[in-house]
């Protein structure tokens, strides 16, 4: 664990944000910390960090490497840094911002930090599941925490009304703040429910969740970084997949017909499988392969 008195000589002795960079990675690294939160590797989060703090283009490191900081500039570096490393915080935590693809959300503690694969499948509008964007007209996030893919599914399908579904009032306080900084008050409605018992009668052209997924036995394992979020968005029972269970039960009759159902399920694809071996699981294409997001129509899944 890196002692007080590196951060101290680092704020003294280090001049540039090449030398910062170096320092950060150096600490990181030293810390065994965890990148699951949206960076890759100890490099690119401590340039993230390190641009953030500084207030400089998150995409362009080169040209100021060999900057020179002020002492109040290694200052700010440093804390941001020092609490990484020293708290065990995620990064987006400490920046009160990530990202999904090109569209930033303000997070903090009361909710997850984003990174779901259905993001990826929105960008094309969940083509070809969906034929034309235009005609999807109501469309449900639930479990939305920060609000995130609310936010995504009212950009990917414009004409559509949206209501982001969540039990935490916390969550809920969190997504109301993305949803005002893209101007979509009057078309994503927030709704404290616990999964669909206070939606009644609505009923949805398409259904997107990342519920809780996180087994016991991961739950009990899980790094530092994950211990700060909320419980409640993570655990997911015995086996990961209360929240499926729930889902898979009532989705059908939030459905119009010819309606999709979109839910990640982390990589749990053999036990989804497993536990409704009559369903016809449809498993989506993203970056992370082909095991965490699966597809359901509204004739595929239990009736009501």
């Amino acid at each position: 664990m890196a002692s007080a008195d590196s951060f101290l000589a680092a704020r003294k002795e280090l001049c540039t944000l090449r030398d910062l960079l170096r320092f950060a990675v150096s600490r990181c690294n030293e810390a065994g910390l965890v990148f699951g939160h949206g960076s890759p590797s100890a490099y690119d989060e401590a340039a993230y960090l390190i641009l953030h703090a500084l207030g400089l283009p998150l995409d362009t490191l080169e040209p100021f490497l060999d900057a020179r900081l002020t002492e109040a500039e290694r200052r700010q570096v440093l804390a941001v840094l020092r609490r990484r490393v020293t708290e065990r915080l995620p990064a987006a935590y400490l920046t009160r911002e990530a990202w999904l693809g090109d569209f930033s959300f303000y997070v903090d503690e009361r909710v997850i930090v984003p990174r779901s694969f259905i993001a990826e499948l929105l960008r094309d509008g969940l083509a070809p599941w969906v034929e034309d964007p235009l005609r999807v007209s109501r469309a449900l996030d639930l479990c939305t925490g920060s609000g995130c893919l609310a936010v995504l599914l009212a950009e990917a399908f414009p004409e559509a009304m949206v209501d982001a579904a969540d039990i935490s009032p916390q969550a809920l306080e969190v997504a109301a703040i993305n949803v005002g900084r893209y101007g979509l008050e009057q078309r994503v409605r927030l709704i404290r429910s616990d999964y669909f018992r206070a939606l009644k009668s609505q009923r949805y052209d398409l259904i997107v969740s990342n519920p809780p997924y996180v087994d016991a036995a991961a739950m009990a394992e899980l790094p530092a970084e994950y211990r700060h979020e909320p419980v409640l968005a993570l655990a997911g029972g015995s086996d990961g997949l209360d929240g499926v269970r729930i889902i898979l039960a009532g989705a059908a009759r939030h459905l119009t017909p010819g309606g999709l159902l979109v839910v990640e399920a982390g990589r749990r694809r053999s036990e989804v499988e497993a536990a409704f071996p009559r369903l016809p699981f449809t498993w989506l294409e993203t970056s992370g392969g082909d095991r965490h997001v699966f597809l359901l129509r509204k004739a595929d899944l239990p009736k009501p």
